[in-house]
């Protein structure tokens, strides 16, 4: 580890093996906390004398927890895997690991890679925890999309959907944490594509995402978005378009009575987006 750590990297490891290895790469996410190469042999070695297989998911999580808030969680991700530690505690993470993804520039990315990012934009912006949450298990459908498809991966959300529910009841996570990893596993792609032209699916999205009752969820998913819209390489930029096209949405529902019923109350909810956003308000169903 870097010299202004106070941490003494082997006497850590060699005090509490499997809780050592898993806290020095939680430190490794804070400030000065990259851990050294020796540092990295010891904990591959103790993780190759398999003293990792036995610890409890409830002593993990208090560590994964601790590097996901760091300031540059990646680095957490990246010692656990360079020690052959994520294999052992998050396959289906690490199993997403050199699996290709559709981008724009390049044409493929990492999601590994790209997931690292994303956690490090979260980390940048102060996100809280369930945002991070969802960011580091929101991919796990993918890492075994059919090779044929790949970069494209169909069906990855019903994939995905029972892993996130066995992660999340694996470690003991918050409810905030797995109801945002499964509502970003559904529509964070839906979010990327969302367009002012189409009022109707704007509103529909806005009741399916229960941003009229739960609009701090609603911000976190928005957050997340924006997380990953950035994490590309040529979109550096400190606003993320869509987010401000689904706030004004929302805003503009903001004066209908929500307690005129179904279809009704779709249909005036689009017409409202429509006049504030200046877009078609039919195709109210239309995804």
């Amino acid at each position: 580890m870097n010299s202004d750590s106070p941490i003494r990297s082997s006497e850590l490891v060699q005090t509490d093996p499997a809780l050592g290895i898993l806290r020095l790469a939680a430190l490794s996410a804070g400030p000065g906390g990259r851990l050294d190469d020796d540092t990295l042999d010891l904990m591959y070695e103790q993780v190759e004398a398999g003293v990792l297989e036995t610890v409890a998911p409830a002593a993990i999580w208090p560590e994964l927890e601790r590097g996901l808030m760091s300031q540059a969680p990646s680095h957490m991700l990246r010692a656990l895997s360079e020690c052959g530690a994520l294999r052992v505690i998050l396959p289906e993470v690490a199993a997403v690991f050199g699996v290709p993804q559709i981008s724009d520039d390049p044409s493929q990315v990492d999601i590994g890679l790209h997931l690292l990012r994303v956690l490090d934009e979260a980390a940048a912006c102060h996100a809280p925890l369930p945002v991070r949450y969802a960011a580091l298990v929101m991919h796990v459908g993918k890492a075994d999309s059919p090779k044929e498809h790949l970069p494209v991966h169909y069906r990855h959300v019903e994939r995905g959907h029972p892993r996130i529910l066995d992660l999340s009841q694996r470690f003991g996570v918050s409810d905030d944490c797995r109801e945002l990893a499964l509502l970003a596993l559904a529509e964070l792609e839906r979010v990327h594509r969302v367009t002012p032209m189409r009022a109707g699916p704007i509103a529909a999205m806005l009741e399916r995402v229960d941003a009229f009752q739960r609009p701090q969820r609603f911000q976190q998913l928005l957050t997340l978005c924006a997380c990953d819209y950035r994490a590309y390489g040529n979109r550096n930029f400190p606003e993320y378009p869509k987010a401000a096209l689904l706030q004004a949405a929302l805003e503009a529902c903001s004066g209908i009575d929500a307690t005129v019923a179904g279809d009704a109350l779709q249909e005036g909810r689009a017409q409202a987006i429509a006049a504030a956003l200046r877009s078609e308000r039919w195709s109210v169903w239309a995804e």
